[in-house]
């Protein structure tokens, strides 16, 4: 895919691998980034002078008709779509009822929300003479992160997704990319999470990421998987009960922690469930092994 002279849309656009991906794109293409904060709109103009600003929310499938119409007006060549916007949670699926609309919240934004739009944009996408789609999902879309349960399948599902558009769309003039990123150092991985969450590991670094994810569009590969991505997608072909027990175990004092505080719930009368769970009492990696050691 030649990577100059496009005109870029990128949802998600203000922090994070969107707003490097637009860094560095906006050098040789025409790019437009959108986001729910004015400020950070505003912020993300003042970084890239060359860049447009459009403030839009992908969850809403209102908002993503007046931005198509919006784009497609002042920016008629658009031919490239980047579907990076997205919300990352740590949610304790015990804790409680809680509220059955946010809990799917990051459905709305991270898997809805790239359906939506590429169903919006497709028909314009179609009538460039060169076009290309880019869903951003994660290494996480392969094995799921377990204090992170809706993140994962919102991720699952986005890579489903593509794989079914790039077959529906083979025969087009439109590319289908997916960048599937590692952890990677951005306010998205460090909003919710702390040291422990995280297993001490370290994410790769957005500009590397970035980089990374530009010269693989360039060079047409069409499922990119920077770094431990691509480890994670291996080893869910592999052994998926043995990758999904190693992250499980990189979370272990993040899952018991998790555990305690729902039997505290339990104990002082606060959950609003019925009958309290049969806890186990060893780590979860450790029933995983189990599992593992049965499916194998």
């Amino acid at each position: 895919m030649n990577m100059t002279g496009n005109s870029i849309l990128i949802t998600g656009g203000t922090s994070g691998i969107g707003f490097e991906l637009a860094r560095q794109l906006c050098q040789n293409n025409t790019v437009i980034i959108t986001g729910r904060d004015r400020g950070k709109l505003e912020l993300s103009k003042a970084k890239l002078s060359t860049a447009h600003v459009m403030q839009s929310d992908v969850s809403d499938p209102d908002a993503i008709s007046a931005l198509y119409e919006k784009v497609t007006q002042n920016f008629p060549a658009l031919n490239i779509l980047i579907n990076n916007a997205g919300i990352m949670r740590k949610i304790n699926l015990q804790a409680g009822a809680g509220d059955l609309r946010d809990i799917t919240r990051e459905i709305e934004t991270n898997l809805n929300g790239p359906i939506r739009i590429v169903k919006q944009f497709l028909p314009h996408l179609q009538k460039q003479r060169r076009a290309a789609i880019v869903n951003v999902s994660s290494g996480l879309a392969f094995v799921p992160f377990p204090i992170s349960p809706i993140y994962s399948a919102t991720k699952a599902g986005l890579h489903a997704f593509t794989q079914a558009l790039r077959v529906q769309l083979r025969k087009t003039n439109i590319k289908v990319f997916e960048l599937a990123p590692p952890g990677t150092e951005t306010p998205l991985l460090r909003g919710d999470f702390d040291e422990t969450d995280l297993g001490g590991v370290t994410g790769m670094d957005v500009t590397k990421l970035a980089t990374l994810a530009i010269k693989g569009m360039k060079r047409d590969v069409l499922e990119i998987r920077p770094g431990l991505s691509n480890v994670l997608k291996l080893l869910s072909r592999l052994s998926p009960a043995l990758a999904l027990t190693m992250l499980a175990k990189a979370n272990a004092a993040s899952l018991d922690r998790m555990q305690a505080q729902v039997i505290n719930l339990y104990a002082n009368g606060v959950t609003d469930q019925g009958e309290r769970p049969a806890f186990d009492e060893k780590p979860i990696f450790e029933s995983e092994r189990r599992n593992r050691a049965i499916a194998d």
